[in-house]
């Protein structure tokens, strides 16, 4: 069973890159982000509340993204792997997320990209208003979203300069501690991500076939195939 992290800044791509690993693996993409916005246009307590925060930029807090993280990981289509993208932030979902897997393997996949890159997507990147489905990188300018048919909007954690730096500035102070955490696992690895998202999709399944243990191999025995 392949269970893999996908780490980055705001902006880095990992929901991309997630949703292409995902697909290719036969797994489910997991988005705390997606789950939270959903939440929050569904009017949930817990929607409307992480929506109000992440429209300033600030994170949900750990014992909120924890819960969010334990019902998904427990539903059936998590139990054969799983990506996760949003998740975990801190040292201290880390620490919970490990307890959650009680030694399992774990990949974890770091893409770094710079701050002016970032803030250039950022001020670019659009949002379903209906289904919450985040534009494709580099895809063909759209008001209508490909999936549901709903508006295309501007993230409203994107829309202001100053809540896009201050994004990163939360991520560089609440969450970079996890590279320190991660860093010496033998399944850790750091992928430039400012490349052309083919690239960064190429360089890291290839990571991951030269790093994963081989017990998390499919059983069917295919040669490269992870499960």
């Amino acid at each position: 069973m392949l269970k893999v992290i996908v780490l980055g800044p705001p902006a880095s791509g990992k929901g991309t890159q997630a949703v292409h690993l995902a697909l290719a693996r036969e797994i489910p993409k997991i988005s705390t982000g997606d789950i939270l916005r959903e939440a929050g246009q569904a009017g949930t307590p817990l929607g409307l509340k992480a929506k109000a925060l992440m429209d300033r930029g600030e994170l949900v807090s750990d014992d909120d993204m924890v819960n969010i993280v334990r019902e998904r990981l427990a539903r059936e289509d998590a139990q054969h792997g799983f990506i996760l993208d949003g998740f975990p932030r801190t040292v201290a979902q880390a620490q919970t997320l490990d307890t959650m897997l009680d030694g399992q393997p774990l990949v974890i996949i770091d893409l770094a990209v710079p701050d002016h890159e970032l803030i250039h997507r950022m001020e670019e990147r659009r949002v379903c208003s209906k289904c919450a489905r985040n534009a494709e990188p580099g895809s063909a300018l759209s008001d209508t979203c490909a999936r549901c048919g709903g508006t295309m909007v501007t993230r409203a954690d994107d829309g202001d300069v100053n809540v896009r730096q201050h994004r990163l500035e939360v991520y560089k102070r609440e969450s970079k501690p996890l590279l320190d955490y991660y860093r010496a696992r033998a399944t850790f690895r750091s992928i430039n991500g400012a490349q052309a998202p083919e690239k960064v999709a190429s360089e890291l399944a290839a990571a991951i076939d030269a790093m994963v243990p081989a017990g998390v191999r499919a059983a069917s025995g295919t040669p490269g195939r992870l499960r």
